[in-house]
């Protein structure tokens, strides 16, 4: 489906990217003609509707251990820190791999990389499905892991062939929406498939629809406009040295920065979305099945609704993104705190849904570190900056799902088949050990970007 945003709402108000770079630039050749600009449009929003549903695809894949947590350990009869390794190990891969994805899609183009992540996604959702030990199971995740880091930022490169610069932004929240659509679908289909039809015709159903999204990519997907391509009259320059391109990149105090606003503030949602959420609600909270549910789609809804709000108002001023990130981590921080504190270990209805809301303003928060990232890096190191950055929030969602897993089971007896509402209680408060160190550093960094650049 074609999306097309209102014509009044104005793009994402970025700083333009700095030019300066430690190798020096290639001299244009006097007969080269100067690349077009993108020209934007119907042609580049159907682009991008094709590019994003692999994305949409990638989350549904990725949440969907999600909703099935409890099956899970089940089916494989493990406890809490080994279904935690499921995740964790899933979220490690995609973290490693996207700096290689990023140099990947600047050497064979995104079309490629998104076609090569269906297949991977698709592959290791297959074997998930007819595993029958956690060995198995773990290693198709593993599959799953590097399938879905191939396919954010190549939507993102691909609307940069497509859309002027200015709508860069703008299409990064709209793709960031689009794949809570993919996690809206994991919390309302697929949960009641799963209870409905089992492990796995389930699991091999959200496999097949790969086939699907593989040929709508390979038949309709256009990487770039027509004009932007044209015979190639003299040699390529070289490309960039690797490693050098890496540091430079991290030499920016920007870089680093969005870094740690996307780990600070995107993991206490993606830990609850992807693996504690629903036992934390039916195991600690005694919430049936069906109503846990309606709250994790509620966390899906506020997600949405939350990019839609920070959209608009860094439209307005991109001097309101350090004010978004400082808001959603206290915010978070005090729900949490509010919950956790409660007496008896069992807050009311109102609370809870309190704080998921609260956990919907994660993922669009943790947007801005791209933002800094673009603003503080010329235009050839965008995908590696990107990258780097797009680790953070995994990188801390690993540390959080492994740490809740672990205490989890060091505070319940031996041999038990679930785990209590104190236990819960006192394994989600490592959930402060991440965001305070995260928050150290975004104050530490922040300092110095602000010294480089005043309107940041």
């Amino acid at each position: 489906m074609t999306v097309e945003p209102a014509r009044s709402a104005a793009p994402l108000s970025v700083p333009a990217p700095r030019t300066a770079d430690p190798t020096p630039p290639v001299a244009p050749t006097p007969s080269a003609a100067p690349a077009p600009s993108p020209p934007g449009g119907r042609a580049a929003w159907l682009a991008w509707s094709i590019g994003v549903s692999v994305y949409i695809l990638a989350v549904i894949h990725r949440t969907s251990l999600g909703v099935a947590g409890l099956d899970a350990a089940d089916r494989f009869g493990i406890g809490a820190s080994a279904l935690s390794t499921f995740s964790i190990l899933q979220v490690l891969v995609y973290a490693a791999m996207q700096i290689p994805v990023g140099l990947l899609v600047d050497r064979i183009g995104p079309r490629r990389v998104l076609l090569l992540g269906v297949v991977l996604l698709s592959f290791g959702q297959l074997a998930f499905a007819f595993s029958s030990s956690f060995a198995p199971a773990l290693a198709s995740r593993a599959v799953l892991g590097c399938g879905d880091a191939m396919t954010f930022i190549s939507v993102l490169r691909l609307a940069a062939r497509w859309f002027p610069a200015a709508r860069n932004p703008f299409v990064a929240q709209l793709t960031g929406l689009a794949g809570m659509g993919g996690n809206l679908i994991t919390t309302v289909v697929l949960a009641q498939a799963l209870h409905r039809e089992g492990w796995t015709p389930t699991f091999t159903a959200i496999a097949l629809l790969g086939v699907a999204v593989f040929a709508l990519v390979a038949l309709f997907l256009k990487e770039a406009p027509a004009a932007a391509v044209r015979p190639v009259e003299h040699p390529p320059a070289p490309r960039p040295n690797v490693g050098r391109q890496v540091r430079a990149c991290w030499r920016e105090p920007g870089t680093r920065l969005g870094l740690w606003v996307h780990f600070t503030t995107q993991f206490p949602g993606n830990a609850f979305g992807l693996l504690w959420g629903l036992p934390y609600l039916v195991e600690a909270q005694g919430l049936s099945r069906a109503a846990a549910g309606g709250l994790l789609t509620l966390l899906v809804l506020s997600n949405m609704a939350f990019g839609f709000l920070f959209g608009r108002v860094l439209s307005v001023s991109a001097r309101a993104r350090m004010p978004i990130v400082l808001t959603v981590i206290t915010a978070t921080a005090l729900g949490w705190a509010l919950v956790l504190a409660w007496p008896g270990g069992h807050p009311p209805i109102w609370l809870l849904s309190a704080i998921i809301v609260v956990m919907g303003s994660n993922g669009p928060a943790s947007l801005v570190g791209l933002d800094y990232a673009r603003a503080s890096n010329p235009v050839e190191r965008l995908g590696t900056a990107s990258g780097i950055v797009n680790m953070g929030g995994f990188i801390g969602t690993m540390i959080t799902l492994f740490g809740i897993g672990v205490l989890l089971d060091g505070l319940s007896p031996a041999g038990t088949d679930s785990y209590s509402a104190d236990a819960f209680r006192w394994a989600f408060c490592w959930q402060y050990v991440p965001l305070a160190v995260g928050t150290v550093m975004i104050l530490r960094l922040r300092r110095k970007v602000a010294a480089e650049d005043k309107g940041l």
